[in-house]
């Protein structure tokens, strides 16, 4: 190992170690005199931070949450790697409010394509946990994108705001598969399968659907997209026979939204939270987020270290490709994934 590779592990070594201590002294002060003033969450020393977007009363607080990004648990944000939407950190959220007395209100800004079934029904299932226990309001806020799942979650909303050229609407389920048998026959590549059942390996891409099968796989989209049909038909109030007017997969513009009874009203981000503070008088009311916060020198010291002696990006996508697998399921998702 030549001089320089000793002198950068020496240097990142005694950094660590500063890092390290002064992080443990401002963890002693925050916890002895400011009690509750974060929770630690997502591992690696990221914690949950709130940040004010509009002073005001602290004993009568809105919520401001976001759902950015494809619903999908992918994992949570660390120094090392931060995910485009974390969903356990968004869960975290929600269950902040439920035991926070002085949050009165829910702006959620929803900017979403939609994602998985799972993911989409533990927001949603939340959301009503919050409803009921804590009887406070929620608002929507649709931002350029709210399909499928970004509408499931916003269905049990006190009121739907969304701008003229929301996309939203997609109220169905998909499931896609690949099928490359023929290419691989072309090629001269073969699967050699052993299994214990007949459908063990339905879905393989080396390999024809059966049409028992393929009934199979509608019986479980169809349960599914049922579900999905109540979801709205309960938080907008509507028939069976309304919803699926617009059931049938479509997207909408905010304007075609608001003609379905799909949402309220048209309006932005700040229409949506200047209605909920006149409808519930929460004029005064501080307006404040949740977000990250990674220690500041020890954010740092870890961006150097893992610059030094972390992945490359070449090898870090290596990784991922040896690593992750990817197998069919159910989808609330409007576009490809």
């Amino acid at each position: 190992m030549n001089v320089k590779r000793w002198a950068a592990l020496i240097i990142a070594g005694v950094l660590l170690v500063f890092s390290l201590g002064i992080n443990t002294v401002f963890a002693i002060f925050k916890s002895d005199f400011f009690g509750n003033f974060d929770s630690m969450v997502a591992g690696d020393n990221l914690e949950v931070m709130e940040e004010i977007k509009e002073d005001g009363n602290m004993d009568k607080r809105i919520a401001y949450l976001k759902v950015d990004g494809t619903i999908q648990d992918v994992g949570s944000s660390t120094l090392w790697q931060p995910v485009a939407y974390d969903h356990q950190f968004f869960l975290d959220q929600l269950d902040n409010i439920l035991y926070d007395d002085t949050v009165q209100g829910i702006v959620l800004s929803v900017n979403t394509p939609g994602g998985g079934v799972k993911e989409s029904a533990e927001i949603y299932k939340k959301l009503l946990k919050i409803k009921e226990e804590r009887q406070i309001p929620i608002y929507v806020s649709m931002d350029s994108m709210a399909a499928s799942g970004g509408y499931y979650i916003s269905a049990p909303a006190d009121k739907i705001f969304a701008q003229r050229d929301t996309i939203t609407g997609s109220i169905g389920v998909i499931m896609q598969s690949i099928n490359y048998q023929k290419l691989a026959e072309k090629v001269g590549f073969k699967y050699e399968t052993f299994k214990s059942g007949a459908h063990k390996d339905m879905l393989s891409p080396m390999r024809e659907v059966t049409p028992e099968e393929r009934a199979m796989m509608q019986d479980m989209i169809n349960e599914s997209y049922e579900e999905f049909v109540d979801i709205v038909e309960e938080g907008r109030n509507m028939s069976e026979a309304d919803v699926k007017k617009v059931a049938d997969g479509r997207i909408l513009s905010g304007t075609k939204a608001l003609e379905a009874g799909l949402i309220d009203d048209i309006g932005d981000e700040e229409a949506t939270v200047a209605a909920l503070r006149e409808d519930f008088g929460l004029e005064d009311a501080q307006l404040f987020e949740y977000s990250y916060d990674v220690g500041g020198l020890q954010s740092y010291v870890g961006m150097k270290i893992g610059s030094m002696f972390g992945p490359s990006a070449e090898e870090k996508m290596l990784m991922k490709i040896m690593t992750e697998y990817k197998a069919p399921k159910m989808m609330y998702l409007y576009g490809e994934y």
